[in-house]
């Protein structure tokens, strides 16, 4: 008798939680930017991009759950026309809020990133930019840091929204000469990014 109520007890909540558990592709555009530890070396503006598989947890009686998702992204910066940009595997794992309207939800959402890169060049040649910074600048391997976002979910399916990526890490350094002090530089990000729920 406990095998048939616990079966019945499952199937009558398997479409709740089918309900609360969505499975997406997100796309997105971003514009990057590295700030290093001294103004000396300054970097402009660049842009990349972001693509990936995303999963949605939310509850519906209250709005809080989660977003993670699987994303290749671009970020970098650009240093006197010199493109310093690197691919990343990231994954951003947020805790989110969903306002449960009918026909559109807005959210907000934050958590930590992690980053791995996966190609691009490694090292870029800086020597004649500046006099007071050597050479070459490296792309570290690993980074980490913390996003901050806000959007909306139209039509239950459609999400579009912004997000803000706070490096933690440094992304990028100058290479130790001896002689010239080293600088690290940690990524700032900006993201808009359109996500298709199914």
């Amino acid at each position: 008798m406990k095998i048939i109520l616990s079966g019945a007890l499952a199937l009558m909540l398997a479409p709740a939680v089918h309900a609360q558990l969505s499975f997406g592709a997100k796309a997105g555009v971003n514009i990057a930017t590295v700030k290093f530890n001294n103004d000396v070396l300054d970097a402009d503006n660049i842009t990349g991009f972001q693509l990936g598989p995303m999963l949605e947890y939310v509850k519906p009686s209250t709005g809080w759950g989660l977003d993670v998702a699987l994303l290749f992204t671009q970020k970098g910066g650009e240093v006197k026309n010199l493109a310093i940009k690197g691919n990343y595997l990231e994954i951003p794992m947020n805790v989110k809020w969903k306002l449960m309207t009918p026909l559109i939800k807005p959210y907000l959402a934050a958590g930590p990133y992690f980053g791995f890169r996966t190609g691009g060049r490694k090292i870029w040649d800086i020597s004649g930019l500046y006099h007071d910074v050597s050479g070459q600048v490296k792309a570290d391997n690993f980074s980490t840091g913390l996003n901050f976002s806000a959007g909306a979910e139209a039509l239950g399916f459609l999400q579009v929204g912004l997000t803000y990526g706070l490096g933690l890490t440094n992304n990028f350094k100058t290479q130790d000469t001896g002689s010239l002090p080293e600088y690290k530089g940690k990524t700032h990000t900006w993201s808009i990014s359109a996500a298709v729920l199914f």
